[in-house]
C-alpha cells in the first residue's frame, strides 16, 4: 500500500529554560497568534477604504483594536465552553477544575464560533457599530486563522481522517496508527486537517476577497458574513465524511462514530450535525441582506 510518511515535526516552535522553568511555543498557540494578526491587518486595510462599504468604514482602526481584545476572549472562552457542552459534558461535569486546563487541549470551532458572534454584538450594541458590517470584516478576516489552525491539528498529529487506501494518505503516529481495525502493518489515514486547511481557508478565504475587493459585496451588510456561515457549514459537513469521529463517540457497535446513523456504513457526525444551522443561518442572512437592500 503507497502513503506518505508523518513528517518528522516537533509540536513545539522552540522551548527554552528560564530560572528551571521550562518556556516553549507550540505551533497550535502560533497558529492563533498569526491567524489573529493577519486577521486584524485584513480588516485595517478595508476600513482604509472607505468605498468598499456602502456608508464609509463602519468602526475607526481604535475600536477595531479594542474589538479584538472582546473577539479573543470570545474565541478562548465559547471554544473551551464549546469542546465542554458539545462533546465530552459527562467527563467535565465530573471533573470541573479540568475545564481550566485548556493547556491540555481541547477547543470546539463552533463553541468558539458563537463566542466571537456574542462577543461582537455586545460589543457594536456598545459602541454604536453596525452590526451586520462588523460582521462582514470579520468573515473576511477568519479564513486565514483556520487555516493556519488546521496546519497546526496537522502538525499536532490530531483530529486526523479515517483510514484510507489513496496514495496521499498519511500514516500519522500515535493513537492513530493504533486505531485502525483489522490493520496489521501500517494505517493510513486522510490527511482531513489539511482538507479542511484548503476549504475552509484558502478556497472560501478567495472567493471572499474577491467578491469584497472586485464585486463590492460590503456594500449590502450581511451578506459577507452569511456567505462564511454557510461556506464554513458547508466545508465542515464535506470534510466530516473523512474525518475521524471523536474517541466519546466510537464504540465496538457503532465503529465510525455516527451520532445519527442510517446504515452501518453511512450517517452523521456531530461536527456535521453543528455544522448544518451554520449553513441554514448564512443563507438566512444572505435572503435578509438582499431583502433589506431591495426594500430600501
Amino acid at each position: 500500500m503507497s502513503y506518505i510518511p508523518f513528517p518528522n515535526i516537533s509540536n513545539e516552535v522552540f522551548s527554552i529554560e528560564i530560572l528551571g522553568m521550562t518556556l516553549s511555543l507550540r505551533w497550535y498557540a502560533l497558529a492563533y497568534i498569526a491567524g489573529i494578526l493577519i486577521g486584524w491587518r485584513i480588516i485595517v486595510a478595508l476600513l482604509r477604504r472607505p468605498l468598499l462599504w456602502r456608508n464609509g468604514a463602519p468602526m475607526t482602526e481604535q475600536q477595531l483594536e479594542n474589538l479584538l481584545t472582546w473577539v479573543i476572549l470570545g474565541i478562548v472562552l465559547g471554544g473551551r465552553l464549546g469542546f465542554v457542552l458539545f462533546y465530552q459534558p459527562g467527563y467535565y461535569l465530573a471533573n470541573p477544575f479540568e475545564i481550566l486546563k485548556i493547556w491540555e487541549g481541547g477547543m470546539s470551532f463552533h463553541g468558539g464560533f458563537l463566542g466571537v458572534v456574542t462577543a461582537v454584538w455586545l460589543f457594536c450594541r456598545h459602541q454604536g457599530i453596525p452590526i451586520a458590517s462588523a460582521a462582514d470584516a470579520i468573515a473576511v478576516a477568519a479564513p486565514p486563522g483556520l487555516c493556519l489552525g488546521r496546519i497546526a491539528n496537522f502538525i499536532n498529529a490530531e483530529l486526523w481522517g479515517r483510514p484510507t487506501t489513496l496514495p496521499w494518505g498519511v500514516a500519522f503516529p500515535g493513537d492513530a496508527a493504533q486505531t485502525c481495525p483489522g490493520v496489521l502493518t501500517i494505517c493510513a489515514r486522510h490527511p482531513s486537517q489539511i482538507y479542511e486547511a484548503v476549504l475552509e481557508g484558502l478556497i472560501l478565504g478567495s472567493v471572499l476577497l474577491y467578491l469584497v475587493w472586485r464585486k463590492g459585496w460590503l456594500k449590502i451588510p450581511g451578506q459577507t458574513a452569511g456567505l462564511f456561515f454557510a461556506g464554513y457549514g458547508m466545508a465542515r459537513f464535506i470534510v466530516e465524511f473523512f474525518r475521524q469521529a471523536d474517541a466519546q463517540y466510537i464504540t465496538p457497535d457503532n465503529p465510525l462514530g455516527h451520532v445519527i446513523r442510517l446504515t452501518d456504513s453511512f450517517g452523521f457526525s456531530m461536527g456535521q450535525l453543528l455544522s448544518l444551522p451554520m449553513v441554514a443561518v448564512g443563507l438566512a442572512v444572505i435572503w435578509w441582506a438582499r431583502t433589506r437592500k431591495a426594500k430600501a
